[in-house]
């Protein structure tokens, strides 16, 4: 029933406090989220109606409540509550491929950032 399509949101960017370190908590910084979106729509898009699929704007915004929500210690717990909450919320969306980017990981070198990826199913 319905297309089946893909919703990508690049490079959304929080500040927030998640991390290992107590300093990563006291002084927090930014991460970002892409987030691919595998939607079965609810109607036909021929409708070109709201209700057969996710409104990103409320899908950034759940996004955006999580982040800036409670510590995580780890990015991957981070990446899959996104992915678990947006198909709860969602139920149109098959499979949410969550990535977190975390500019300043407290590695002992240069790098430009740390990213996981968690791929999560209804």
């Amino acid at each position: 029933m319905g297309e089946l399509y893909t919703i990508r949101m690049v490079n959304c960017a929080f500040f927030a406090r998640h991390g290992l370190f107590e300093a990563e908590e006291q002084l927090g910084q930014r991460f970002f989220v892409d987030a691919v979106l595998s939607v079965r729509a609810s109607g036909p898009l021929d409708a070109d109606e709201m209700e057969s699929t996710v409104d990103y704007g409320k899908a950034f915004a759940r996004i955006e409540s999580i982040v800036t929500g409670r510590r995580r210690f780890l990015i991957e717990a981070l990446a899959r509550d996104i992915g678990r909450q947006l198909i709860v919320d969602f139920p149109q969306i098959e499979t949410a491929e969550i990535t977190v980017r975390k500019p300043n990981a407290p590695v002992p070198g240069i790098l430009d950032h740390v990213e996981v990826t968690v791929v999560s199913r209804d």
